[in-house]
């Protein structure tokens, strides 16, 4: 019989930026506040560590990054025997390596595995399939939208009532632009060099080649050479992640196209909800299928306009015309790879007058409240805790929660 205070055993390779590393933050939070104990196991030193501690969850320091087969093996013994000792109920997996270790411990310890399918990961052969395979064999398989349920259903057959669709979701009193001081406005602009009337095109995502970053370069240059940039500034936010060949093209593309002034490298921004405010229009220029893609509803929660792609999950997530009228949309859609386009719709977003603007950021804000609050999807993962456990998590959630908070709101 499962205890009155399970413990939820989550296993990430390091707690440092992106999706898989802030929803392990996210719901270790949420267990806690639901009464269950969160354990994370996860390389030492992320920048996210503090969070789960200061949340009253527990980090264990632990070799969850290694790739190597018998490391593995190694980890999934010392997985088995730390189950054991801290009488863990259940083990939730975030990434592939460690979802190997995992799922051997588990299935040896005789208690529930979960993973979430994070990333739409390339599969080039046979070995590779059976690699990420893994992702999909949890006694229930979260995925983290639409998009990656049909993809776990059509390369492994699992079948539909093993899968939970769960989008990511934004904190709404994080991400407020009523909450945000203007002073951390102003603050970010002087750091980036622009002025408080600049408007800035933002790009949120780590220095990778499939984010899209030269196509988004190369609209740039597109639009001053029409005269259409209209003294907007780029500004590039991420880190290269020790990808130092990648910017330095970046770089060069810059320096080529003579946008020197119209382009700022700014590396990782700490404060992402200032930083959508101070934007007039965010993009997600992404060449390959975006899982999830939380930059689109984070800036949207903000009030601010989106263009993306229309590969993967943001058409999940961004409404845009011709699917909704115009009166509804929240931001545009452009094919992959289509600079064209991307520059096209990168122009009409500089145009917009700015009551059309601030009517468009408000249809953006209202939709996420409506679909994609952080809250929402760890009520959610509760859910299916308590599914495999028969216990009360996603109840005792819900309880300390107001509506907004619980997602009560999201179908």
């Amino acid at each position: 019989m499962t205890r009155e205070r399970p413990t939820i055993l989550q296993i990430v390779p390091r707690l440092d930026t992106g999706g898989a590393e802030l929803s392990t933050v996210e719901i270790a939070e949420a267990v806690v506040r639901a009464g269950g104990r969160a354990l994370v196991l996860t390389e030492p030193g992320g920048r996210l560590t503090t969070r789960v501690t200061a949340a009253g969850g527990e980090v264990i320091p632990f070799p969850a990054a290694t790739k190597n087969p018998i490391g593995m093996l190694v980890n999934a013994h010392r997985m088995g025997r730390l189950i054991r000792a801290e009488s863990v109920d259940l083990v939730h997996a975030r990434s592939r390596a460690p979802a190997w270790s995992a799922l051997l411990a588990a299935r040896r310890a005789h208690v529930p595995f979960v993973t979430t399918y994070h990333g739409a990961y390339r599969e080039d052969n046979a070995a590779k399939r059976f690699y990420n395979g893994v992702m999909a064999r949890g006694d229930l398989v979260i995925a983290n939208s639409s998009y990656t349920a049909d993809l776990i259903a059509a390369r492994y057959a699992t079948p539909r009532e093993r899968i939970r669709v769960i989008h990511r979701g934004v904190d709404v009193h994080a991400f407020d632009p009523a909450r945000i001081d203007a002073g951390r406005v102003a603050a970010l602009r002087a750091h980036w060099g622009v002025t408080e009337s600049t408007r800035v095109v933002l790009h949120m995502a780590r220095l990778t080649a499939w984010k899209g970053h030269r196509l988004l370069i190369e609209a740039a240059a597109r639009l001053k050479a029409a005269n259409k940039l209209g003294g907007a500034v780029l500004v590039l936010a991420g880190d290269a992640q020790g990808r130092d060949a990648y910017a330095q093209e970046l770089h060069t593309q810059v320096t080529d196209a003579q946008l020197g002034t119209s382009v700022r490298f700014v590396g990782h921004v700490e404060d992402a909800a200032a930083a959508f405010l101070a934007a007039h229009v965010s993009v997600v220029a992404s060449t390959a299928p975006e899982a999830f893609g939380r930059a689109a509803i984070e800036a949207a929660a903000m009030g601010c306009p989106v263009i993306a792609t229309a590969i993967g999950a943001p058409p999940e997530t961004v409404l845009a015309q011709p699917a909704v009228a115009d009166g509804v949309a929240t931001g545009w859609l452009v094919p992959p790879s289509d600079v064209v386009s991307l520059a096209e719709r990168l122009a009409l977003a500089l145009a917009l007058p700015p009551a059309e603007r601030r009517a468009m950021g408000g249809r953006g804000r209202a939709h996420v409240l409506a679909h994609f609050t952080v809250a929402a999807m760890q009520r959610r993962t509760l859910a299916v805790y308590d599914r495999l456990l028969a216990s009360t998590l996603e109840g005792h959630f819900a309880g300390a929660c107001t509506p907004v908070d619980a997602g009560l709101r999201q179908p």
